[in-house]
């Protein structure tokens, strides 16, 4: 066939140039790869977060799992009677409180009501006695006769009279210890407790850490050597909440006046609690007085309205009932 027939001249030549400009596009791409290999690259090394994205993706290795720790739940006591840190208090309620330091406490739940330097370290005169009576009425039977030691009758200060050698029950000591406050009575009690005076007063001191009262320190069992003994608002409150625990604690403290039959010469004796408190306010029901030249007045009260008891402490006050009164009336209008 003629040439010119199969395969006409013309379109050859079309043929080439496009096989030519295919060429020059396959060197251009290639231009381009190369040099924006280059500037990744170089953006991977200016950038080190960006390097890590370009770097050959490794696999994982499993982490390992972490056993589940065992939770170890402390079986240590917490303090029986101890008060609520940081419960709110009746702040904006305006009281006239005249004592230096005083606390006003809910007795069942043992939140803080209000309070003025509670923790505050103050001499407390008798109100050491609550400590005394609380440690005695668990080691000494509440009919249990007792024996007067020769050291009890040269106790200065307030006396019961006991006499040496004398045989006393247990019970009548107790209430002589709370109602009248005999200095002889809290030294008798604490030999028969744990031997001498001084073995009792490492009691007090160990349960007073036990339970909590950490500006509380005891030198005597009556607390009538007022140097380095001393308490807190805060500590008394604990104590008198813990205290109210032991029936017959709470029956001593809230009795008014009781006649108690003595051998002779002396027969009986009428025991007046010296908390007046009990006598003049409504459901008032607790706990102690106390006095020194250095203490001053001191008092812990407690009252019951409508089933909820309050525990009022005033320290070194010119007037322990009236402060007292207007702690426990601001406790039971807020409800």
């Amino acid at each position: 066939m003629p040439l010119d027939v199969l395969t006409p001249v013309a379109p050859r030549r079309r043929r080439r140039r496009y096989r030519t400009g295919r060429v020059f596009l396959v060197l251009l791409v290639v231009l381009v790869a190369a040099a924006g290999g280059v500037w990744v690259g170089r953006r991977a090394t200016q950038h080190p977060a960006a390097a890590a994205v370009v770097r050959p993706a490794t696999t994982p290795r499993p982490t390992p799992r972490t056993p589940t720790p065992t939770v170890s739940h402390s079986t240590e006591p917490k303090p029986p009677g101890r008060l609520l840190y940081g419960t709110p208090l009746l702040a904006g309620a305006h009281v006239r409180v005249r004592a230096p330091a005083a606390i006003l406490v809910d007795a069942g739940t043992g939140r803080v009501l209000w309070a003025q330097r509670p923790h505050e370290r103050r001499k407390i005169a008798s109100l050491t006695k609550i400590m005394t009576a609380t440690l005695a009425l668990r080691e000494v039977p509440w009919g249990s006769k007792l024996t007067v030691a020769r050291s009890v009758t040269r106790v200065p200060l307030v006396r019961e009279g006991l006499r040496s050698g004398e045989q006393v029950k247990a019970w009548k000591l107790f209430y002589a210890l709370l109602l009248y406050s005999g200095n002889d009575d809290a030294n008798q009690l604490a030999i028969s407790s744990a031997g001498t005076v001084h073995a009792f007063l490492r009691q007090m001191n160990d349960e007073a850490r036990t339970l909590g009262l950490r500006d509380t320190h005891y030198t005597s069992p009556s607390g009538i050597r007022d140097h380095g003994n001393y308490s807190t608002p805060w500590d008394l409150a604990a104590l008198s909440r813990y205290a109210f625990r032991n029936p017959l604690f709470d029956r001593l403290v809230r009795t008014k006046r009781i006649q108690v039959r003595w051998s002779a010469p002396t027969n009986s004796k009428i025991y007046v609690n010296n908390n007046f408190l009990l006598h003049e306010y409504t459901g008032a029901n607790g706990v102690k007085t106390g006095y020194t030249h250095e203490a001053g007045w001191c008092l812990v009260a407690s009252a019951t309205h409508h089933g909820r008891r309050l525990i009022a402490v005033v320290l070194d006050s010119p007037n322990i009932y009236a402060d007292a009164r207007r702690l426990l009336n601001l406790g039971f209008s807020h409800t």
